[in-house]
């Protein structure tokens, strides 16, 4: 027998990515708006920037107990999520944004397979039909992206993109059980900061010019990053990094609910694509029912 965990007795740690998993959905339609205004590396820049100065206002008691090994865990995380962001963003300059989603997607399952072999411990039964799922819908929604490879520079970019975002969720999981998550949610953040801002000399990136609509929407970034970062490095100390990419998978459905709701409109194949995504996502909640011990008639639970 199966059964499906009550939203009721889902961990508080589940819940809470899947809050900012909706969060980050949405922030995609104000990055939209954004990147078109500032580039993107300056908009990521300034939105670490900002996310991580916040998280420092945050916790700014605990900062002075951070210890050489929780600045190489947010040095690490860092560099990891600015390598996501930025050659997601050199490679979107040559290739389809179909493609791109499409190749992005290929995280989903990279995480288990990363978890396996590096930790030794393989995914449930369950845990794979929800990733599967998750990914078959990825590839719904990303339009059929797979077509015309040639492993361009541009593919080549965004499939290492691809590893930096599993390394991130992995890096996460390994670390967090181990540190002060708020003090390596700082240098993780002002890291990010930091890369974006010194690779822009190096690309010729130009500065932005100055906008009202960009700076309230990468305020409103920098706090979203804020929240996410925070969570996602509080969850994920007993989420698995498994677990946690079945639940981030969903980001593209809530960014899809949000659009609608701005006056996007989906096509047939994105619809089904997020459906697929949150069965996967209740497929994975299934757990075997546990079987009570047998007991010997007449004799109480543990006698011989």
């Amino acid at each position: 027998m199966i059964r499906i965990r009550r939203p009721s007795s889902i961990p508080l740690p589940e819940l809470s990515l899947i809050g900012i998993t909706i969060i980050w959905g949405a922030s995609f339609l104000v990055v939209h708006i954004a990147v078109e205004l500032t580039g993107a590396l300056f908009l990521v820049g300034l939105r670490f920037l900002i996310a991580g100065v916040l998280a420092a206002a945050f916790c700014w008691r605990q900062l002075a107990g951070l210890t050489r090994f929780e600045m190489f865990a947010g040095l690490a995380i860092g560099a990891s999520i600015f390598g996501g962001y930025g050659l997601q963003a050199y490679g979107l300059q040559t290739i389809e944004s179909s493609k791109s989603a499409f190749l992005s997607a290929l995280y989903v399952p990279l995480v288990p397979l990363f978890q396996w072999a590096v930790f030794r411990k393989p995914p449930g039964l369950f845990s794979w039909i929800g990733i599967s799922l998750a990914f078959i819908g990825l590839l719904l929604i990303s339009g059929g992206g797979a077509e015309g490879l040639t492993m361009s520079r541009g593919e080549i970019a965004t499939l290492a993109a691809t590893v930096s975002i599993a390394a991130e969720i992995m890096l996460i999981g390994y670390f967090a059980p181990q540190v002060n998550t708020n003090r390596v949610t700082v240098v993780q953040l002002l890291a990010v900061a930091l890369f974006a801002f010194a690779s822009m000399p190096v690309v010729g990136a130009p500065l932005p010019a100055l906008s009202w609509v960009w700076i309230v929407a990468v305020i409103g970034l920098g706090a979203a990053s804020t929240l996410i970062q925070l969570v996602m490095n509080w969850a994920q100390r007993t989420v698995s990094p498994t677990r946690a990419t079945i639940i981030y998978a969903g980001e593209p459905v809530w960014a899809g609910i949000i659009g609608r709701i701005a006056g996007e409109r989906l096509g047939p194949m994105a619809l089904l694509g997020g459906a697929v995504i949150v069965i996967g996502v209740l497929v994975s909640e299934l757990r075997p029912a546990r079987k009570a011990p047998a007991q010997v008639e007449g004799r109480a639970p543990g006698q011989a």
